[in-house]
Formats: C-alpha cells, sequence, structure tokens
C-alpha cells in the first residue's frame, strides 16, 4: 500500500467515527409547506420580486412593463436604433412577403392569408414580445402540419370556406394553449421536446416539406393528398405524363439561384442581404417573365388574382361546435407546441448571442395572444422563424421595432401592390420553400448526438422516420413517447459507478473514465447520479449489492486471500463531477 492511500485511510477511518447530530427543520404548516412547494415549482425565477418594497405608481408601471415589454424600451428608443430598425424591417419584409405566400400554399390555404398573417402578428408581437430578434411570421413546419391534418377530413378544394373556418378555429385554440401555457407557468412541458426529438423532426418535416413541392416543381396536377414519403414518390412517377419541362427548367434554374446565394451567405455572413432578398428577387424576375412570354399559357402555373386590402375581421368565422370541434382543438393543440417550441427556441438563441435574457413564460403569452388576435383577423398559426429572425440579426436589429416596420411593408403591400403578384409562378413558390427547409436538416447535431448518447439518437432517429414513413403527428408523438421513456429509465435506473483516487490530488472519479484513478484499499467508493426514490430503491439496493460482491470476488482473486479487504460502502450522492470524500 502507498503512503498516500494508507494516511488517507486512516483519515477516513477517523471521519466515520465522527457523529454529528442531525437539527430537524424549522416548524413550518402544511399550507406553507405546500405554498412553497407550488412557488418553487412554477414561479422558479420570483417574478414578483421586482414588486417588493416599492411604492404604489412604481407598481403600475413595472406591472405596465411587465406586461408589455414596449413600454420598457420605448421610452428611450432613439434616432439610430431607428436606423438599425428600418433596415432589419425592410430586409425580413423583403424575405416575408414571398415566404407567406408560399407557407399559406403549403397549408393549403388562399396565398392572401400568408401575407395577412405577416401582417397583424408582427404588431402585436412588438408590443407584447420580450426578444429583440425573433421576426414573427408564418413558418414551414406549422403550415404543413395545419394543413395536413385539417386535410384529412376536409377538403381544401371542394369545401374552401369550411377548411378556412377551421384553419382560423386551429389557430385560436393554437393560441389560448400557448397563452394558457405561459399564465399557469407550465412552460416546462415542452422541455419534453427534446433537442434529439426536435432535430429528427425538423429533419423528417423538411423533406416531406421539400417533396411536396415536387407537385409544383414539376407541373403536376394530380398530386397525391397523403404526406407519407412512399406515396409522394409514388404519385410523382405515376403522373409523368403530366411533367412540363418548361416548369422543370424554371424551377431547376431558380432553386439553383436561391441555394446559391443561400450558401453565399452562410459562407459570408456579412453578405446576409443576398439570401434575404435572393426570394423578392426570384419572385419578381419570374413575374416578369411569365407576363412577358405568356408563360401561363405553356404549361406554367401561376397564383392567379389577388385580394387587395387589409385583414378583414374573421371572428365570425370561428367554428366552436360541431363535428369539427375536436378537429380544430388537436390541430390546435399540436402546431401551437410545435410553433411554440421552434419560437422560444429561436429566441433563446439569438437572445444568447447578443447576451441578454428571454422570458419564456412571458413569450408563451405573447405569441399565444398573438395568434388569438390573428384569429380574428384572417391570419393562421405565426410564431418566430429561424430563416426570418436570422437574417432580422444579421440585418443589426435593435428592438422589436423591426416587426413594426416589416408589418407596415407588409401593409403597402396588401394596399397597393397585390396585382403584381398575379403572375408569379407557383414553381418559384416551391423553390423557395424547399431553400427554407433546407436549413432545418442539421446533420453536424445529429452526429454530435450520436457520439454523445446513442439512446437520444435512437430518438432522433425515431422522429425522422415517423414523420417520413407514418405521419409528422405520429412521428413526433413516437419521439416524445420514447424521450418519455428514456426519463423514467434514468429515473428508475440511475446510473452508478465506482470512483478512485486521481493520484496526487483529494479528487474522486468514476474510474471507467480516468483510467490513472486508483482506488482506496478496504473502501468501495460508489457514486449514484440521481436522487433515490421510491421507484429505484429497489433496484440500487440490487446494484450496490452485486457492485459488493464484484468487489470482494475480484479482491480475494488479486489478493488470493479467502476473505475480502472490503470494510466500509461510501455512497457519494453529490451528483457534481467533481468528488471529494474529505468534503462528503
Amino acid at each position: 500500500m502507498e503512503p498516500n492511500a494508507s494516511n488517507l485511510h486512516s483519515h477516513c477511518v477517523e471521519i466515520t467515527m465522527e457523529v454529528h447530530k442531525v437539527v430537524p427543520p424549522p416548524h413550518r404548516s402544511t399550507f406553507q409547506k405546500l405554498k412553497t412547494r407550488l412557488k418553487e415549482t412554477f414561479f422558479p425565477d420570483d417574478p414578483l420580486r421586482q414588486f417588493k418594497g416599492q411604492p404604489p405608481k412604481t407598481k403600475w408601471i413595472l406591472g405596465a412593463q411587465y406586461v408589455f415589454p414596449i413600454l420598457q424600451w420605448g421610452p428611450n428608443y432613439s434616432l439610430k436604433l431607428f436606423k438599425s430598425d428600418i433596415v432589419s424591417g425592410l430586409t425580413i419584409a423583403s424575405l416575408a412577403i414571398p415566404q407567406g405566400i408560399s407557407y399559406a400554399k403549403l397549408a393549403n390555404l388562399p396565398p392572401i392569408v400568408g401575407l395577412y398573417s405577416s401582417f397583424v402578428p408582427p404588431l402585436v408581437y412588438a408590443a407584447l414580445g420580450s426578444s429583440r430578434d425573433l421576426a414573427v411570421g408564418p413558418v414551414s413546419i406549422a403550415s404543413l402540419i395545419l394543413g395536413s391534418m385539417l386535410r384529412q377530413e376536409v377538403s381544401p378544394s371542394k369545401d374552401p370556406v369550411l377548411f378556412l373556418q377551421l384553419a382560423f378555429s386551429s389557430t385560436f385554440f393554437a393560441g389560448v394553449v400557448q397563452a394558457s401555457l405561459g399564465i399557469l407557468r407550465l412552460g416546462f412541458i415542452i422541455d419534453f421536446l427534446s433537442k434529439a426529438t426536435l432535430i429528427g423532426f425538423m429533419a423528417g418535416a423538411a423533406i416531406i416539406v421539400s417533396l411536396q413541392q415536387l407537385k409544383a416543381l414539376l407541373g403536376i396536377t394530380h398530386f397525391t393528398k397523403q404526406m407519407g414519403l412512399v406515396p409522394v414518390l409514388s404519385s410523382v412517377f405515376h403522373n409523368t405524363a403530366e411533367w412540363s419541362w418548361q416548369t422543370i427548367v424554371m424551377g431547376f434554374c431558380f432553386l439553383s439561384l436561391l441555394l446559391l446565394a443561400r450558401h453565399v451567405s452562410m459562407k459570408k455572413p456579412n453578405l446576409f442581404w443576398v439570401s434575404a432578398g435572393a426570394p423578392l428577387a426570384s419572385v419578381i424576375i419570374s413575374t416578369l417573365l411569365v407576363f412577358a412570354f405568356k408563360a401561363q399559357h405553356h404549361g406554367i402555373s401561376i397564383i392567379g388574382k389577388l385580394q387587395e386590402g387589409l385583414n378583414p375581421p374573421s371572428w365570425n368565422m370561428l367554428h366552436f361546435h360541431g363535428s369539427y370541434l375536436g378537429l380544430v382543438m388537436k390541430t390546435g393543440l399540436v402546431t401551437g407546441i410545435i410553433s411554440l417550441t421552434e419560437g422560444i427556441a429561436v429566441g433563446r438563441t439569438f437572445a444568447a448571442l447578443k447576451g441578454y435574457k428571454v422570458d419564456g413564460n412571458k413569450e408563451m403569452m405573447a405569441i399565444g395572444l398573438m395568434n388569438i388576435v390573428g384569429s380574428s383577423t384572417s391570419c393562421y398559426v405565426t410564431t418566430g422563424a429561424f430563416s426570418r429572425s436570422a437574417v432580422n440579426h444579421n440585418a443589426g436589429a435593435k428592438t422589436a421595432a423591426s416587426n413594426i416596420i416589416m408589418a407596415v411593408t407588409v401593409m403597402v403591400t396588401l394596399l397597393f401592390l397585390m396585382p403584381l403578384f398575379q403572375y408569379t409562378p407557383n414553381v418559384v413558390l416551391g423553390a423557395i420553400i424547399i431553400t427554407a427547409v433546407v436549413g432545418l436538416i442539421d446533420l453536424p447535431a445529429a452526429y454530435q448526438i450520436w457520439k454523445i448518447d446513442k439512446f437520444d439518437f435512437i430518438v432522433l432517429l425515431c422522429a425522422f422516420l415517423g414523420v417520413i414513413f407514418i405521419s409528422v403527428q405520429q412521428g413526433l408523438a413516437i419521439a416524445v413517447g420514447i424521450s418519455i421513456f428514456k426519463i423514467l429509465l434514468q429515473v428508475t435506473r440511475p446510473r452508478t459507478g465506482m470512483l478512485g483516487n486521481i493520484p496526487g490530488t483529494d479528487i474522486y472519479r468514476n474510474l471507467h473514465h480516468y483510467k490513472d484513478g486508483m482506488k482506496v484499499p478496504g473502501f468501495l467508493i460508489l457514486s449514484i447520479e440521481a436522487s433515490i426514490n421510491f421507484a429505484n430503491t429497489t433496484y440500487l439496493n440490487e446494484r450496490i449489492m452485486r457492485w459488493v460482491e464484484e468487489y470482494e470476488a475480484q479482491d480475494a482473486e488479486e489478493e488470493g486471500k479467502k476473505h475480502s479487504s472490503l470494510q466500509f460502502v461510501i455512497l457519494d450522492l453529490s451528483g457534481e463531477l467533481y468528488y471529494s470524500i474529505c468534503s462528503c
């Protein structure tokens, strides 16, 4: 035995002989205990802390600023900030207009609804949202889910009015779900959508969205209504007679142009305006080409005439009764959770880059109220889009005023410029959607998850394959189910490991991770990487006894003795990365 090990052994024996009396905690009533527990569960950030000790007038001001963050930054707004925000606002408007039209078609809604959804919701978010970089509007995934879920029971072509009513009603329920999560402080529910789940789901949805655009890129008129990989490819190759070479050529050219612009902006972030302006430039150029050569008479389909004017009220179209109530509630729940998760994730990402914090619960309330108001003003589900937010960030946005400038630009378009989009070809809108969703496929992140946690990669793979081969909703449900199963597995079967001393230090680490770690003779030091509760006591008892048996058998084999030298078993329940017996 080495001297340092001997000294540590005697020191540890001395520690085990000491007696430390446990003092009971101060007496508290059941109500006090319940109050403390609920506060720690639902109000970990203690939002009312800022009101303590303040005079009534200050409390009213702080309360108004908490509900309407615009009152916090608005009074200090300056011309310098406006110069930055107007550049970013106009830039994201150039992206929002073509994307709004494209995503509305993806949701099987009239194209004008996409522009409506890029006008009112940004104004609401600018007043209620806490993110400086989030640019709100329609997004591809929510559009896909909304359209596919409603189309299962109602045909958008045979009954367009009912379909539109259900879309607005689903948006209302999505807003109610989102705002309720924020008001009731239940934001932790969206944490069940782990990073692995989201990466797999987004990648699968991106492929499904891209495959759906083959209808526009190839000029097919009779296309499947199903979303799976096999039905879509089967529909593509069974309708080769409908392929239009003019449409294919135009689609390939503009898709190449958009992907090239995206690649340039990724390689040189200071050229962000290239990818931001490419969609609008593609719409303008393709529209001029179609108009000049009368291409609509040569196999290229166009949007057609769009309605002029601002958002008409739609509260009379909300559908809260009848046989479709369950459908709109289910659609609202799924699209609400997905869009909320995306919006908060995007907001937190850019807030971390700029060094400020985004209040998750306030964001839920802002996005929820935004969709509730939107459902009454001819808008469908909106949230913070990553592509627009990235452009907004790179363009130098300083406040949420960039959303207001974008909304004003869309308003001008709705009032005066709608006739210009009459000859816009659908194939270009399909190319814009494909370019937008390509960024949702994150292969480096998937590889990183594979390297770190194989179980998480299985969750990712299940989400990906489920979305592609079954459906968007069921693929997501399978991935969430597996994620919850993993959580239960970690609670009921916590990891255990044997710790050893790092030579020359008083630090103890897992011997499987640190090969130079040394066992302490006579001691079995085990770490348990979870709290002990009724669900894992039996397992831990059996696992610890197995550790003891394995230690004794190995000890007897190495020393050639009949009896093991094991005298003490130490359980480290700290759950920390660094271990020290002396600090225990």
